[in-house]
Parts: C-alpha cells; sequence; structure tokens
C-alpha cells in the first residue's frame, strides 16, 4: 500500500497491483469451498462499496472535474466498472479510436470512427505500409489494437466490427462536365 504520507502509487505499480489482484482471485477461485466464498464475497462487497463511494464523489462534481476524474486513466476505468462514467460508451470508443490514429497514420494506413450499430463499434481501417497483405499480419496488429482500445474504454459494447475504407471521390474538373470539345 502507498505509505500514509502521501506517497502515490505510479502508474505501473497500479498496473502491478492490478494484475497480482487478478491472479489472487484467479486463485481463489480455482478452489473450492466455503472459505473460497466468503473471500470472494467479500471482495465484491468490497467493490460494491468502493463503487457507491465514487459515485456519491460524482455526484458532487460539476461538469468540469467530472471530466478531469473521467480522463484519468484509472478512475476512468473504475467510473466504467461501476456504470457511472459521464460520458457514454459511444463517444468514449470514438476518442479510444483518435488516440490510435497517429500510430495508425505512421504505418501508412488511417483510422476512422465510424460510430456503433447496436452494440458493435465500427471504424473505417485502410491499411498501409505499401506492402500490401504480405507484411506479417500488420493489419490484424492494428486490428486487435483497435479492439482492445475500443473495448477497454467502452466495455458495454460488446465488439468492433472494421469496416472498409470508402475511397475518396474522383475528381472531376467542372470544366470537363461544361465544356464539351468539338469532334
Amino acid at each position: 500500500m502507498a505509505e500514509a504520507s502521501g506517497t502515490r502509487l505510479a502508474d505501473p505499480e497500479v498496473e502491478a497491483r492490478l494484475a497480482r489482484l487478478d491472479d489472487l482471485l484467479a486463485g481463489l477461485e480455482s478452489v473450492p469451498g466455503p472459505t473460497t466464498r466468503s473471500a470472494t464475497e467479500a471482495v465484491a462487497l468490497l467493490t460494491e462499496v468502493y463503487g457507491e463511494a465514487l459515485a456519491r464523489v460524482m455526484d458532487h462534481a460539476d461538469g468540469q472535474l467530472a471530466g478531469h476524474l473521467a480522463d484519468d486513466e484509472l478512475l476512468g476505468h473504475l467510473l466504467v466498472l461501476h456504470d457511472i462514467h459521464p460520458e457514454p460508451a459511444e463517444r468514449r470508443a470514438a476518442r479510444a479510436v483518435e488516440r490510435l490514429r497517429p500510430a495508425v497514420q505512421e504505418r501508412g494506413g488511417d483510422l476512422e470512427w465510424a460510430g456503433v450499430d447496436g452494440q458493435v463499434a465500427q471504424v473505417r481501417l485502410k491499411a498501409g505500409g505499401g506492402c500490401g497483405s504480405g507484411c506479417g499480419g500488420g493489419g490484424s496488429e492494428v486490428t486487435d489494437a483497435v479492439r482492445e482500445a475500443v473495448l477497454a474504454a467502452a466495455p458495454e459494447l460488446t465488439a468492433v466490427e472494421p469496416l472498409p475504407s470508402t475511397p475518396a471521390p474522383a475528381f472531376v474538373p467542372l470544366t470537363t462536365l461544361t465544356h464539351r470539345g468539338a469532334r
């Protein structure tokens, strides 16, 4: 735990503790018996009470503060976990796509948010890199990264569906349409 003197956990330390918690809970779930049931119930009740406390904080937060709290990675995940995030899932998912877009563009591709159909996020993905499909699965790596980022930001959504990118409309100069050449 963090020291009482106000020392805070850095993000990697939080991630390490969350990974350890996942391991401990997985270990508990694999052991049958009343002690295990009691332990997992205690964790569930504690999580529920902490979620209620966080909801009360959000009730007192004005729009700007709520936005700042939601923008913090750890708090944002907790707000999603407890279904009290101030932003709708679609907006969170769209932001996740926009955060990934520069990295996809660096690889010569592009990524565009296309919306939600039911509970399925839709993104337009244009493969890049100039090497077609023979580049070691780069396209599937990008698709996997997009899926992971979108579902982490908006776990209420059930899937991410990549759509083919729409080609830019062909440019036809106006003079071509208004002036016919004599034959």
